[in-house]
């Protein structure tokens, strides 16, 4: 098909959207970059992004895009207080968001809707309403924690857990999220998990489509360093530290695997409640010497300590995005993750090991017997690095990304 001429008019949603970051502001940004690369975009975004986004434009102009910061009234939002009572906040949010978009969309008369972020089925945008083709996406949340990793949680997070199940259960019967669901022209799904959610809640117009991308300047700041081939062997986890993030597994993966090479470390980066009982769990282990806790570094810091590793251990037990992923196969170094969510549809057998998550005990033999693999063969770790550089190169840059949107749009536009 060849692709419309004419640039549309089209309508963003993105609650998050921030210059510089990873996860949902960085895919508001970066969507609405790669989108005004073709179009004309008017974005609606929460008023507290205005200070980077205005910092952004003074260095990078986007010409052909205006922002829209529009949040609640203060006397609405006293009780929200960083991620206490988001989502009921978040919810509100949209709903005002429609009446700014109705106001606009009678004004410029959109040719395209697109809702960008939240990326979250279970929560929904009421732009659906306005009469023009709607978009729904990069979504996530159809992803759990299989059942039988549970008792390696804590209680606390095995109440989170449950109760995570049961409002994904009572959301799904708002009928606003059948109605995105069936009304939508498009919806792109960022793991195999939601899709199915989504079929399931009436969709026949489900696509994968990962929400995470390589600008060219990341790109080029990761191919700093050669691979490494020095001991000591080093492994690193980056990532808040959260029970779904499954990073316990991976220190009892360490556990054995550095009974077979003992000159090894393990590398966290990131903070979070998890890290007393990780700390603690190292300190059982005799490995207290051998794993070291950065905690939260600046984003450049970040890309810098991973350059100075030789694999990722990214043992998610329910992530929509894995940004991390891509950074490493970027960086040219092998991925270890568990088949499940976003990470699966970035890591291939070429590029690293997707290991399947079926029982704890399972997932530790194989993650330990992963890193073995890769301790012993540095060529290997050569294959497979190179093989993630390309993987990144042909499919999660943002340029690349930017054109199969473009694509999206002129079937969802005729």
């Amino acid at each position: 098909m060849q692709p419309i001429t004419k640039r549309l008019r089209v309508l963003i949603s993105a609650y998050a959207c921030e210059p510089d970051k990873g996860s949902e502001p960085g895919v508001g940004w970066n969507w609405t970059r790669q989108i005004a690369r073709f179009h004309d975009v008017w974005v609606i975004t929460r008023a507290n992004n205005r200070e980077s986004i205005d910092h952004a434009l003074a260095q990078a102009p986007i010409p052909n895009v205006r922002w829209v910061y529009f949040d609640l009234p203060r006397w609405s939002r006293f009780w929200k207080k960083g991620r206490r009572g988001v989502h009921l906040y978040y919810y509100l949010w949209q709903v005002g968001a429609y009446f700014v978009g109705k106001r606009l969309h009678k004004e410029m008369g959109f040719n395209l809707v697109h809702h960008v972020t939240f990326g979250n089925y279970w929560l929904p945008s009421f732009l659906v309403f306005l009469r023009a083709p709607f978009v729904w996406g990069p979504l996530g949340g159809g992803e759990s924690a299989p059942r039988v990793f549970y008792n390696t949680f804590s209680f606390r997070s095995q109440v989170y857990e449950r109760s995570r199940d049961i409002l994904r259960w009572i959301a799904e019967r708002d009928p606003f999220i059948s109605l995105n669901a069936k009304k939508a022209k498009r919806i792109l799904a960022k793991a195999r998990e939601t899709a199915d959610r989504l079929r399931l809640l009436g969709s026949n117009n489900v696509e994968l489509f990962s929400e995470s991308g390589i600008t060219e300047e990341e790109f080029a700041n990761l191919n700093i360093l050669p691979l490494r081939n020095i001991a000591p062997f080093r492994v690193v986890s980056i990532g808040n530290l959260l029970h779904l993030k499954g990073f316990h597994l991976g220190l009892m993966a360490f556990a054995r695997f550095q009974q077979e090479v003992p000159d090894s470390e393990y590398w966290f980066i990131g903070d979070g409640p998890e890290r007393r009982n990780l700390q603690r769990l190292a300190q059982r282990f005799g490995l207290a010497t051998k794993v070291r806790f950065w905690g939260n570094l600046a984003r450049q810091d970040v890309l810098e300590k991973l350059l100075l590793c030789d694999v990722l251990v990214h043992p998610s037990l329910h992530d929509s995005g894995g940004w991390v992923c891509l950074e490493t196969m970027a960086a040219a170094r092998p991925v270890i993750c568990l088949d499940l969510g976003g990470p699966a549809l970035q890591v291939t057998n070429e590029t690293g090991f997707k290991v399947p998550a079926i029982s704890p005990e399972q997932v530790v033999k194989d993650f330990a017997h992963a890193l073995l693999h890769l301790a012993q063969d540095p060529e290997l770790r050569i294959r497979m690095g190179k093989a993630g550089r390309e993987r990144v190169m042909d499919y999660f840059d943002w340029d690349q990304k930017g054109e199969w949107i473009r694509e999206i749009y002129d079937q969802v536009a005729t």
